[in-house]
């Protein structure tokens, strides 16, 4: 059995797998906003899960950070009571047993190159588009984290080809200015169109008014651009859309088209896809970090 948790700022889900990747249970608690109780949330989880299964298994665990590989602490987390804590080394001996650890939007991008919109692909870069930013990356089947285990961490690049209005960025929790996720996570968004203190972008593509229209149209040719450096670099074959923004229909018309605009290549054939599982796929993916 395969268990895996997505830890999120708001909520911590937790799922079993079976052997052929079949989903046995599936629980969501709040997270709790402090360091000792996420041990504790995530180790209930897991006892409870195998409590009600019968069985034990191993656990992978998806965060919105990632492990330093000079001091093996977590390190640029949003959710910043993580920063700083040995949290594979604390759930291991909260649990009995060792745990796996990985970035969120890696956890996004294993799950949807297993089974997902993904399958099959030669290579996949999967988006977190939420209340923050990220991106992972998948080639021949096997995560890309990186030597120094930052690989896609998108989000915190500078906006390519900013214009004069957008130069030099609002200012990112990281320290830095014009981060790709200080224009396209969700409460960008809602900014952007509806003031500073606006933080839901949910409602905003069946709004009819001026200021919603306008916000998405900045926002797709934002993201069109942010993405055609991934292309660049990259050149994945599929790139896969998941967080909260991921659900606005338009994106997968407006961005094929405006996405060639800034892509060093005469055609773009990459294609450009909704997660199959949703909201599922990070904590799916987190229960694969055992597979390879």
């Amino acid at each position: 059995m395969r268990i895996g948790i997505d830890l999120g700022g708001t909520k911590t889900e937790v799922v079993a797998l079976g052997v052929s990747g079949e989903v046995l249970l599936r629980r969501r608690q709040p997270t709790p906003p402090d360091y000792a109780g996420v041990i504790q949330n995530i180790a209930a989880l897991v006892q409870g899960a195998e409590a009600e299964l019968g069985a034990r298994g191993t656990v992978g665990v998806g965060i919105p950070g990632s492990l330093s590989p000079a001091t093996g602490l977590v390190r640029g987390a949003n959710s910043i009571w993580l920063n700083g804590g040995r949290l594979d080394v604390d759930l291991a001996a909260a649990l009995g047993r060792p745990v796996r650890l990985s970035n969120d939007a890696n956890c996004l991008a294993l799950s949807e190159a297993a089974d997902g919109a993904g399958a099959g692909a030669s290579s996949v870069f999967a988006v977190i588009l939420g209340t923050g930013v990220g991106g992972g990356l998948v080639i021949g089947g096997r995560l890309v984290e990186g030597f120094n285990r930052i690989g896609g961490e998108w989000g915190h690049n500078p906006l390519p080809w900013m214009t004069e209005a957008e130069f030099p960025g609002p200012a990112c929790w990281c320290g830095k200015r014009g981060c790709i996720e200080t224009f396209l996570s969700g409460p960008a968004l809602a900014a952007d169109a509806d003031g500073p203190g606006a933080r839901d972008a949910s409602g905003l593509p069946a709004r009819r008014d001026e200021a919603a229209r306008a916000a998405l149209a900045r926002h797709t040719d934002r993201l069109a651009r942010a993405l055609a450096a991934v292309v660049n670099l990259v050149d994945p074959e599929v790139i896969i859309l998941g967080g909260g923004l991921s659900n606005m229909a338009h994106l997968y018309e407006d961005l094929p088209r405006l996405l060639p605009r800034h892509v060093f290549s005469d055609v773009v054939r990459t294609r450009i896809l909704p997660a199959r599982h949703g909201d599922s796929s990070g904590v799916l993916g987190a229960a694969r970090l055992w597979d390879s």
